[in-house]
């Protein structure tokens, strides 16, 4: 990995944005275009042009379910439990309640919050299967109390979905899942096809083609946002051990080869080690030519005078995810402003937060966690505020609406208040 220095790193310019290429716009705002036009049809050309997977129909069947019970073991069944129930603990805390005011005679004010009504959820495929991003995303859903909840998800060349994927989904009470991946799988939830149901709000991680198509429809429907390949900074100190570090660093860097690892260290001495870690672990990989690619792109290894420089840095970054295996880790939460998931210590790597916690790890990406926040069961609620005047209440505050209205020049407001009055 690359080492450089505090000075040098803020002369280079960190560049977080998902690659806005005309290409692939033009592309996805065909594809929207086509699945407005063509419904189902497109979709299942979409699937084997992209896929390379002949479909004859769009949904997953009970007898598909039936088959994908038997190709997982029970390790994999007994994993998504434990994770199921430590993601359900931790977002039931994230459950918001309708609440009322009555701090003024004859004045009831309040918001009253409901869930939307059918939610799509993108659950990504090709390079890898992601079942964990299932519980992350439906389940935060389901606690709000969202009653429809749809999976698109690509289909593998057999034209069937990943059995594990099936299995999630059905553990967290899923089974409308539709095959279809891609910028089409968002034009059909954004809009709706013969067979897709449209949605208020599409969720869940993809490829630049997804994050491009979720922008376009944003406006036709809710978005949760625009990620980017996975990140991770990681501050250091002499108190960790290289191996861990490294091997932290390459969990994101096999996600994706514009995946982003960084390590922060106030020590020269322990830079080098950790790159001649990362070089050791990296030959081992399964998947050792996407982290090498990434590793060789966007990885960085950073020294710095002191941990007011480390956390200087991690502030413009705004890291996806962040870990502080430092002394007294706990003692430096006040110092991060901007950060998706703040991992502490040693023994909290990010792969924790993927699969097990409870937290979600779908989180905002390429800097956005400056303004942005993990997905929660928040991003699945309405909220409408409520107010009640006694006729009463209403006369005692009359004049100042009509001054108001009729400062801002809208005499109708005015009158709506003023005729009251009068007929008092």
């Amino acid at each position: 990995m690359n080492i450089i220095n505090f000075n040098d790193f803020l002369l280079k310019k960190v560049e977080c944005e998902i690659d806005r290429n005309e290409k692939i716009d033009e592309t996805v705002l065909e594809i929207i275009k086509s699945v407005r036009k063509n419904g189902d049809a497109s979709l299942i050309h979409y699937a084997q042009q992209f896929d390379q997977a002949t479909i004859e129909r769009l949904t997953v069947t009970e007898a598909e379910f039936s088959e994908a019970e038997t190709a997982v073991n029970d390790a994999f069944l007994q994993a998504i439990e434990v994770a199921k129930k430590n993601i359900e603990t931790f977002h039931a805390a994230q459950v918001e309640k309708s609440w009322f005011l009555h701090e003024r005679p004859g004045v009831m004010l309040g918001q009253q919050v409901t869930p939307m009504d059918r939610v799509g959820v993108y659950i990504p495929g090709g390079k890898a299967a992601y079942p964990s991003t299932v519980l992350m995303n439906v389940i935060p859903a389901r606690l709000a109390g969202v009653k429809e909840i749809f999976i698109a998800t690509p289909p593998q060349a057999d034209g069937k979905v990943n059995p594990f994927v099936l299995m999630a989904a059905k553990s967290v009470g899923v089974t409308d899942i539709y095959k279809m991946g891609g910028a089409q799988a968002v034009a059909a939830f954004a809009y709706g096809t013969e067979t897709v149901k449209k949605v208020d709000k599409i969720v869940g991680p993809g490829n630049d083609y997804v994050a491009r198509a979720k922008k376009w429809v944003y406006g036709e429907v809710a978005i949760d946002m625009i990620a980017g390949p996975s990140e991770i900074c990681i501050v250091a100190d002499e108190t960790a051990r290289a191996d861990y570090v490294a091997a932290d660093l390459l969990s994101q860097a096999e996600h994706d080869e514009a995946a982003t690892s960084i390590c922060i260290t106030t020590s020269l001495d322990f830079a080098k080690a950790v790159s001649d870690e990362v070089k050791k672990q990296l030959s081992t990989l399964d998947r050792h030519d996407v982290a090498s690619a990434s590793i060789e792109n966007n990885g960085q290894i950073i020294v710095v005078k002191n941990l007011d420089e480390a956390f200087l840095l991690i502030n413009k970054i705004a890291p996806e995810h962040l870990q502080l295996m430092i002394e007294n880790a706990t003692d430096y939460l006040s110092s991060v402003k901007h950060a998706g998931a703040i991992f502490l210590g040693n023994y909290s790597p990010e792969p924790l937060g993927d699969y097990l916690a409870g937290p979600n790890h779908t989180l905002p990406t390429s800097g956005t966690a400056k303004f942005a926040s993990p997905l929660g069961v928040y991003d699945f609620l309405k909220k409408s505020s409520i107010i009640r005047y006694t006729e009463e209440a209403l006369m005692k505050e009359a004049s100042y609406i009509e001054t108001l209205a009729t400062m801002e020049g809208l005499s109708a407001h005015a009158k709506s208040i003023s005729i009251r009055r009068k007929n008092k």
